[in-house]
């Protein structure tokens, strides 16, 4: 008798940008049941321009993951690699991305995004499945104190990812455009079937939170048994939480989304050191805290996907 092969977990890893990818590429070393649920709101770069000229959903953080989900052998990274790359010069094709251009091709002649991205998992031979957050482009809109230096006391609206990434003052709310936005009907499913989901790391306004201003998503994150596990960034970001403690971080994702818990709160020592009151606040929201080294070996501010994976194999018992 043959021995008996473990079933692998079934993940959902939410989020956009470098932060998800670096989940991802963790992730998929773990299961191959593995889903990645990412936000649409990106309005800069080549994603910005296809967007606008197409009014399609911003391709760019959904090319990123497929690129991140791709397997290890000389071919899968060839197809990574041309994914990511982009068309040089100053003419209408440069600087978009190849990967871009072929999602919003397909999506031209395919109805329905979702089954444009799957036709591009499989022939990438991608480990798991690519889905957006909502079913429509969102607009990120935030209330900012100070962005204007010259009225340091002042409210000012800030809209659209980039400039909310790069808003310089205080971040005091955000909100998304359209609000109540529908979500993918395949990304609650995930979510829903999920044993583990992993929100993080990555901008937290920009690319974190808007997945929990998605009622929804966010229902379905409050209502699953799965282990939710958040994964902190390595330090504040250059804008947008200049200065944040890893508590602030957690305090406002927990201002914006009231009543969800988290299981466990991944966070790097150089993050938690000097944070008195960092166990307690996790502990508030459910969770306890591992904190683990998950830098890059070269100390640079970004995950290293094998130290992650290893802190994530822990957490889900594998």
């Amino acid at each position: 008798m043959s021995p008996r092969i473990p079933r692998r977990p079934a993940v959902a890893a939410l989020g956009g940008g470098h932060g998800l990818a670096a989940s991802l590429e963790a992730l998929r070393r773990l299961t191959n049941r593995l889903t990645a649920i990412v936000t649409v709101a990106d309005d800069g770069g080549s994603s910005g321009r296809l967007r606008e000229e197409f009014d399609i959903l911003p391709p760019g953080d959904l090319r990123m993951a497929l690129a991140a989900m791709c397997g290890d052998d000389e071919v899968e990274r060839a197809w990574a690699e041309v994914l990511q790359s982009r068309f040089r010069g100053d003419g209408p094709l440069g600087g978009h991305s190849i990967g871009n251009l072929l999602i919003a091709g397909l999506w031209q002649e395919m109805a329905d995004p979702v089954a444009g991205l799957d036709m591009i998992a499989s022939l990438l031979s991608v480990k798991g499945r690519v889905l957006p957050m909502a079913a429509v482009p969102l607009i990120i809109e935030a209330d900012v104190i100070g962005a204007d230096p010259a009225a340091p006391d002042e409210v000012s609206v800030v809209v659209g990812q980039e400039a909310v990434a790069l808003a310089t003052g205080t971040i005091r709310e955000v909100r998304l455009i359209p609000p109540r936005p529908p979500a993918v009907v395949e990304a609650i499913d995930a979510v829903v079937a999920a044993d583990h989901i992993v929100l993080g790391p990555g901008s937290w306004y920009s690319s974190v939170i808007p997945h929990l201003l998605v009622p929804d998503l966010v229902e379905a994150l409050s209502d699953t048994w799965a282990t939710r596990v958040l994964t902190m960034n390595l330090v504040p970001a250059e804008d947008e939480t200049r200065g944040y403690t890893a508590s602030r971080h957690l305090e406002v994702l927990a201002d914006h989304a009231p009543g969800l818990r988290w299981d466990v709160v991944v966070v790097d020592p150089s993050f938690a050191d000097g944070d008195p009151h960092l166990e307690r606040y996790v502990g508030s929201l459910g969770g306890r805290l591992v904190v683990a080294d998950v830098r890059m070996r070269d100390r640079s501010p970004r995950h290293d996907p094998l130290k992650l994976a290893a802190i994530y194999a822990e957490v889900m018992d594998l």
